[in-house]
């Protein structure tokens, strides 16, 4: 098994977002990697960097499961916003179109607006370089897979599953999982998304809600009570060619792990249906009790549990860091995940 990250990711280092009509400290910074890199040390485990974070082959990648426009926008926005008179140091949008705009607009407040979905994704002048290095972090455990180990981890963050093709939100700019599909697909025909993060992945759910070659899985706190609050429901089961290979599991609110390990082997048995030939896990470590986004009650032992449930499946297997947020008990969770996984 190989790990993997890059230390550029440390570049997108965003001090608050947005609570409740709050500035607040943000939880998405380059202390998770510290965290979750600790965690992997505590039980042998290290990091290999990426040889490269920007490369023809990711752009080519990228641009097919997000738009020209929004990929130009995510490179370009920092400089043309601080050419605005006044403007703050971090891009932060003021209007956006609810409800659905009717044009694309050319000023780069109104660009903001469409694209950063919420409150949770300013931009710094360096945050695009994270950005695209937690991207090619991803892809090079894709890669990795493909020439030959049988799971790979990509310690990626920014995050990636809020990611849509034409918007950021929930601290996610790139879609990271859907990234490694996208890499898997060159060699397999069917691949499958898992996620298990306590947010459901409405990015990864709107690149392949019309596809029926990649097969989406999540299961997440319900909607109704939880953010990402408009997508989901177990309606949600995708259109056209993807009817039926789009799936969503919703949970109550501060569900504990018996349920949430429950709801797994359902949400695998679905899976299965579909015949898989590889996987991407997006693994979030937000469903413990701890998180500071709190929506679930899981503890530590349970994310060694869902390790061993997701091995067992002995399919290629990427396995893509989402949620998780500076605690105490971040680093023991990834820790006693992969030990589960590894089957220590």
């Amino acid at each position: 098994m190989k790990f993997f990250y890059h230390p550029d990711q440390e570049r997108h280092a965003p001090t608050t977002f947005l609570v409740r009509g709050q500035p607040t400290p943000s939880p998405e910074g380059p202390v998770r990697a510290e965290l979750l890199a600790g965690g992997l040390a505590t039980v042998g485990l290290s990091l290999t960097p990426p040889a490269e974070t920007d490369s023809p082959t990711l752009r080519s990648r990228l641009a097919r499961i997000h738009t020209p426009r929004y990929l130009t926008f995510l490179e370009t926005i920092h400089g043309r916003w601080r050419e605005l008179p006044g403007a703050s140091e971090l891009v932060s949008p003021n209007v956006h179109p609810c409800g659905g705009g009717h044009h694309y607009p050319r000023h780069p407040v109104g660009q903001a607006g469409w694209h950063l979905h919420d409150m949770a994704c300013p931009v710094g002048a360096d945050s695009f370089a994270g950005i695209l290095a937690s991207a090619a972090t991803a892809q090079a455990a894709a890669e990795a897979l493909l020439s030959g180990h049988g799971t790979t981890y990509a310690l990626c963050r920014p995050p990636g599953h809020h990611a849509g093709p034409d918007r950021a939100g929930g601290f996610c700019f790139l879609n990271n999982a859907a990234l490694a599909a996208t890499v898997l697909r060159e060699h397999f025909s069917r691949v499958a998304i898992l996620d298990v993060d306590l947010h459901h992945g409405n990015g990864t759910q709107d690149i392949f809600y019309y596809r029926g070659d990649v097969w989406t899985g999540s299961l997440h706190v319900d909607p109704a009570d939880f953010y990402p609050f408009f997508w989901g429901g177990a309606n949600e089961e995708g259109m056209g060619e993807g009817l039926g290979a789009n799936v969503n599991l919703p949970l109550p609110l501060g569900s504990d792990g018996q349920v949430f390990l429950d709801t797994l082997d359902e949400l695998i048995g679905r899976m299965h249906e579909f015949r898989p030939e590889a996987l991407v896990v997006a693994l979030g470590l937000d469903a413990h009790r701890g998180d500071p986004l709190a929506g679930m009650a899981l503890e530590t032992e349970d994310f060694h549990a869902m390790g061993r449930c997701l091995a067992a499946l002995a399919l290629p297997t990427v396995l893509v860091q989402e949620g998780g947020y500076p605690t105490e008990y971040l680093g023991a969770n990834l820790a006693a995940f992969m030990t589960g996984f590894t089957g220590g």
